[in-house]
């Protein structure tokens, strides 16, 4: 099995525990990690992480599409499955659409269609249906790898 890294693990290892000037065996693990099939993340996330124009850019730009996977025809495949079981929920519209534009969205479907497990910082927030306004109905993320 295989893992794959979002965005915000890379980035608050950088900022937090990790930092390059600090912790370069971590980047090197991480390397050697994915010559060993082991760690992967996405081409969405690779794109996130070239925004930065900083250090952890500049180690994702390196990495390329070994590191960084694109879409194939079975992720395209999968990407409908998580599409359907988002709009079937009771998350709030423009939730719904912005997942659809984020790398989440795609790496779900990465992971959904190679059989990965995602490797992220974010949580599911409690559901309290009394709470209209509760963060899960925002966040179709934090269900989506539980439910599919």
């Amino acid at each position: 099995m295989a893992y794959l890294i979002d965005s915000d693990v890379f980035i608050q290892a950088k900022n937090l525990h990790y930092g390059f000037d600090f912790c370069p065996a971590f980047w090197t693990w991480l390397v050697n990690a994915n010559v060993g099939s082991r760690a992967f993340s996405i081409e969405k996330v690779g794109t996130e992480l070239l925004a930065g124009a900083d250090d952890l850019s500049d180690w994702a730009a390196a990495r390329g599409p070994g590191f960084f996977l694109p879409a194939d025809n079975a992720v395209l495949a999968a990407l409908a499955r998580v599409s359907q079981w988002a709009t079937a929920q009771q998350y709030e519209p423009v939730a719904v659409n912005t997942f659809f534009q984020v790398a989440d969205y795609w790496l779900v479907g990465h992971a959904l269609a190679h059989g990965h497990t995602v490797v992220t910082h974010e949580v599911p927030l409690g559901f309290n249906e009394a709470d209209q306004d509760s963060q899960c109905l925002r966040r179709p993320w934090h269900f989506v790898c539980h439910a599919i």
